[in-house]
């Protein structure tokens, strides 16, 4: 292969139009919203929220184009005010002589303050630019209510297997800025594998392929002693060798974190031990604290099993205490028998139910008196007021519970905070 410096091939495979755009087909396909919006030329200022590699840059230079619009892009990591104003200011002028639209496009727009998302506002309202913006993080949380309120936020899903092993597939056939050029092969299976183990993106999938192809023109230019190899295969070794550890779709400081904890707590709700042992396992090779894995298994205990299974709240406290002990990989075990513990078992909400309704009571009633029978009557006084009076002791009484006894304050006679619920005749432990 040529030593001569050329941009990734990542870059180079950027496609020219949307008609070679791979994936995001629920937007631009009939119906969707970018389709419409094309279809009348009149691009929105929006928010492209996706997972990296999913195509934001890509897509908004090609909706730039589509719409016959300038295309200016910053980095909201790497631009200051002044680049900002500058580009505003060009903005400005395109529009006055030429009569023509600028696309200004921020990548990472969520690292930009308040201050520096509030000085576009002014401009996208007057149609100085259309915004686009892109993020991987959640715009609700990281972008400016004033802000994305003139703004629509366009939902980028990661690529799927399909699209990527296409995109390797084009990347294999372009002469001019692929490797077609090179006479590199790789098998439907070998790209398939690869596509399976990127996480949805394609800037991955074509830097591992990129580099696998280096390694097996070198390895075919040795085998046939001539500089410019024959049919050279890429192996399907050689390309999981290139992408290295199979990538995680896991943010464990965004999105991705809220997305597959909340998958992961549902899944053991509905009982599926094999779902939440997924979950489970990838938010660990995502690089999330066991701890906090531990920690939401103890809440699940006793938020969602409580009384229906007593002992799942000693499981998983045992689980945190052995994880404490092995560290890991070996930790790994009791938190899968904890999970699985806990998916396996009847599930109640009574705990949480009976401490939200009692909190709210004892807000509501803070000063409600405790009634006379059951205050001790350690004083004269307190004798006098009729404390301890009529209290029956139910160790004294074969029954144990004593009916008509009364123990909440006259205000809450007769409410009740605690209740098996639905799911008392498959509970163990749970009674009436």
């Amino acid at each position: 292969m040529s030593s001569t410096p050329r941009p990734p091939l990542a870059e180079r495979m950027r496609p020219a139009s949307l008609a070679a755009f791979f994936g995001q087909e629920h937007l631009l396909a009939e119906g969707g919203l970018l389709h419409d919006a094309l279809a009348t030329q009149d691009l929105p200022s929006m928010i492209l929220w996706g997972p990296p590699g999913s195509g934001k840059t890509t897509l908004a230079r090609l909706l730039a184009d589509a719409v016959q619009a300038n295309f200016a892009p910053l980095s909201a990591v790497l631009s200051s005010v002044k680049d900002l104003r500058a580009e505003i200011q060009n903005a400005k002028d395109t529009q006055r002589m030429f009569s023509k639209t600028t696309v200004l496009f921020v990548d990472e727009i969520h690292r930009f303050n308040k201050a520096q998302q509030d000085a576009l506002l002014p401009h996208v309202e007057r149609g100085t630019i259309t915004l686009i913006g892109a993020t991987t993080e959640n715009p609700g949380f990281e972008v400016n209510h004033a802000l994305r309120s003139r703004a629509r936020v366009v939902r980028l899903e990661p690529l799927s297997d399909a699209a990527i092993t296409g995109i390797l597939e084009r990347a294999l056939r372009d002469e001019e800025v692929g490797l077609k050029r090179f006479d590199l092969h790789a098998s439907q299976e070998a790209l398939g594998a690869l596509a399976a183990r990127c996480g949805g993106d394609a800037r991955a999938a074509l830097g591992a392929l990129e580099a696998a192809a280096r390694g097996a023109f070198a390895r075919a230019r040795r085998a046939q002693g001539v500089p410019s190899p024959a049919h050279v295969e890429i192996s399907q070794e050689e390309l999981l060798r290139a992408l290295g550890r199979p990538m995680v779709s896991y943010d464990k400081g965004g999105d991705g974190h809220y997305q597959v904890t909340s998958a992961f707590i549902k899944s053991l709700r509905g009982s599926d031990p094999d779902a939440a042992l997924y979950y489970m396992n990838r938010m660990l090779e995502g690089g999330e604290d066991p701890m906090f894995v531990l920690r939401r298994l103890v809440i699940f205990a006793s938020e969602d099993i409580g009384m229906a299974d007593p002992m799942a709240l000693l499981v998983a406290n045992a689980a945190m205490d052995a994880f404490h002990k092995m560290g890991m990989p070996e930790g790994g075990l009791p938190m899968t028998q904890a999970v699985l513990h806990l998916a396996c078992a009847p599930k109640s909400n009574s705990v949480i139910a009976s401490f939200k309704a009692s909190q709210r009571a004892a807000r509501e009633h803070a000063s409600a008196p405790v009634p006379a029978h059951l205050i001790s009557a350690v004083t004269e006084v307190g004798k006098a007021l009729g404390h301890g009076k009529d209290y029956r002791n139910p160790h004294d009484y074969a029954a144990g519970a004593l009916e008509g006894e009364t123990y909440l304050p006259e205000v809450l006679r007769g409410e009740r905070f605690y209740d098996p619920g639905s799911h008392a005749q498959h509970a163990r432990g749970e009674q009436e």
